[in-house]
């Protein structure tokens, strides 16, 4: 059973509660002063706590989607994957992406791809970095009604946080439902949506960089990410029909793509995002001693020594719960000064990183991105 799956995470409560119950039950005869009778109450307790634990971790990444299955918690899971070489320029029959799976949109009616939309599973590899990952493409309604058969439409990229699962797009922060509502109101023009985590060489958080000798992982999303998804559906082909979002490391890589990229994506969003590459344990060393690389994944120092990328950036944060706060605010105040790239914001009074803040932020950052983009 998966890491995911629903009957792991109710063996483990059902788990905690027997012991929770044994405890109770066994502890009167274990009250004496022997060693034995210590050691079960010193067991008992502790294998509560652990199931507890359990219980609860297991519930957090359900909801949060912290990581997709046993080996990817345990670090196990490495390697860009299997490249698969095919022929043709994309579609059913080859190409860079391919289909795997579609499920249905959990809104009313989503049982019909005409009313709902649908959410396709693909595989894709890079045809000049040959990473290989999956995501999601959520298609919205319109995409299958017959008087839209010649319609293109613009395209939003998300990306998770670190580790964080693309399943959690769907399921924990509920983009394709947001935006099939929005859409559906008029709020925003139907776009298509592009979900997957910026986690290109799992467990290694690559950060979006084109890492010397590692993962082009910076390239993947600029290049061969739009490249197959234009081969494979009806998207917008010029400038401006791109857009980029996320949360967390997903938002340090939206800005980043949007601020080095301006001719692919019009539009990048950042939720609670960080403007400066991390470098940690789960990076490694992803600059290899290159200044330069590490200066351009700076943005704060590419924004002040590069020209000003012709492109919109969104940021958010909280007053009080999130950390980036001040430096969010010293963000907006230099974009600002550059003149041509454009700033807005989200600062909420109070929130999180987590969840919660980010589904509050979403409906209003999906409006702003869809503003900017073009179907053409």
């Amino acid at each position: 059973m998966g890491l995911t799956s629903n009957k792991v995470l109710v063996l483990a409560v059902l788990l905690a509660v027997l012991l929770f119950v044994g405890t109770v039950w066994w502890w009167p005869r274990l009250a004496r002063r022997t060693w034995r009778s210590v050691g079960g109450r010193v067991g008992l307790l502790l294998a509560t706590q652990l199931a507890l634990f359990a219980s609860v971790g297991l519930c957090a990444n359900q909801a949060f989607g912290f990581y997709a299955s046993w080996a990817d918690l345990l670090g196990r899971e490495r390697g860009e994957g299997v490249v698969v070489d095919h022929n043709g320029a994309g579609g059913p029959g080859g190409g860079p992406l391919q289909v795997v799976d579609t499920r249905r949109v959990n809104v009313s009616g989503g049982s019909r791809p005409q009313v709902g939309g649908q959410i396709q599973k693909i595989d894709i590899v890079g045809r000049t970095t040959r990473i290989a990952t999956s995501a999601y493409v959520y298609l919205p309604p319109e995409y299958f009604q017959p008087r839209s058969r010649t319609r293109t439409f613009p395209v939003t990229t998300v990306l998770t946080g670190y580790p964080g699962t693309a399943e959690a797009l769907i399921k924990g922060l509920h983009f394709p439902q947001t935006a099939n509502r929005l859409a559906k109101n008029g709020q925003i023009q139907p776009m298509i949506l592009v979900m997957l985590r910026p986690t290109v060489a799992p467990p290694r958080d690559t950060e979006c960089v084109d890492v010397p000798g590692g993962p082009q992982a910076e390239s993947f999303f600029a290049k061969d990410l739009p490249d197959a998804v234009s081969a494979h559906y009806r998207v917008g082909r010029k400038p401006g029909s791109w857009g980029v979002i996320g949360d967390s490391t997903g938002g340090y890589c939206a800005l980043k793509l949007a601020v080095h990229h301006p001719e692919v994506f019009a539009a990048g969003a950042g939720l609670s995002p960080y403007y400066k590459a991390a470098v940690d344990r789960t990076t490694g060393d992803l600059f290899h001693g290159d200044k330069a690389l590490r200066d351009s994944a700076d943005l704060r120092w590419y924004l002040k020594n590069k020209p000003a990328p012709d492109t919109s950036l969104l940021v958010s944060s909280s007053k009080a719960g999130e950390s980036n706060y001040k430096e969010t605010l010293d963000f907006i105040d230099l974009v600002k000064s550059n003149g041509r790239t454009r700033i807005s914001s989200i600062i909420l009074d109070s929130g999180g990183h987590n969840f919660n803040t980010w589904r509050r932020e979403i409906p209003a950052a999906l409006q702003w991105i869809s503003g900017r983009l073009s179907d053409r």
